[in-house]
This record gives structure tokens, C-alpha cells and sequence, in this order.
């Protein structure tokens, strides 16, 4: 697993920490364990393709509008995602996302994420590898 949940970082909060060999790799990460907070993947059947497109100064703030979009799609379009291919070059981001309409009877639903916050948020490399850490207001 490319990310990992802490209890003991935030009371109100979630906070995980992703790992990617490479920014594409970390941004997957943080988009699977963003909708892992909200709904067992498993019951999310990728049939509907959608494309984002974004770009922020630096990669930190590209990564925080990235999920801050997830919650948005996820709130406003009624879309859970389970998949994601996606391409980050230059402080730009195409993401292709693989999700379906939220269907409570189909979902196995979790907790719902209000907002992503910049407490103790944070993206760094250390040695080979990319390091986000996120904690996130439900």
C-alpha cells in the first residue's frame, strides 16, 4: 500500500501520509487514500471517465487544489473515484479519474471528508522517494 492513516495526528481530523517513486505515483496515492477515507474502493466500479486539469507556483499547492477538487466532484457532481491515471509536469496536473455516481444502496460508504486543511500539510522528497502528509476535516 502507497499510503498509510494516522490516529493519533488529528482528533477531528484524518491524517495519512502517501509515498510515490514519483509525483504522478504520490498524487495516486493521495486521490486513493482520500476516496479510501469516504468508501471501500472495491465497491467503486470505474464507468465513468473524468478529466481535470489544473496548475498552481509549486507542487505543494498543486497537490492541496488536487484533492481539494476530489472533495469538490465528490460533493457537487455526486462522483466517487477508484482509479486514476495521472500526469504531473512542469506544476501541472492531468488527471484521468475512473469512478461512478455515489449509490448508497451499492456503496459501502464511510466517512465523508468536508475539506482538506494545511495543518502540518506537506510534500517533500527524502531520497527516491515523494512524501505527502494530509490531514483532512470530516
Amino acid at each position: 500500500m502507497k499510503y498509510k492513516f494516522f490516529e493519533d495526528l488529528a482528533t477531528a481530523d484524518i491524517a495519512f501520509e502517501a509515498e510515490g517513486d514519483d509525483l504522478n505515483e504520490l498524487f495516486e496515492a493521495c486521490a486513493l487514500a482520500t476516496f479510501d477515507i469516504m468508501v471501500d474502493l472495491k465497491s467503486v466500479k470505474p464507468e465513468i471517465k473524468k478529466i481535470i486539469r489544473l496548475e498552481n507556483k509549486n507542487t505543494e499547492d498543486l497537490l492541496f487544489n488536487f484533492i481539494e477538487e476530489l472533495v469538490y466532484l465528490k460533493d457537487v457532481e455526486i462522483m466517487l473515484f477508484s482509479r486514476f491515471k495521472i500526469d504531473v509536469k512542469d506544476n501541472k496536473l492531468e488527471a484521468e479519474m475512473y469512478g461512478e455516481k455515489i449509490n448508497q444502496q451499492k456503496h459501502k460508504l464511510r466517512i465523508d471528508i468536508k475539506a482538506v486543511t494545511l495543518h502540518k500539510f506537506e510534500v517533500k522528497k527524502e531520497k527516491n522517494k515523494w512524501i505527502a502528509r494530509v490531514i483532512v476535516d470530516i
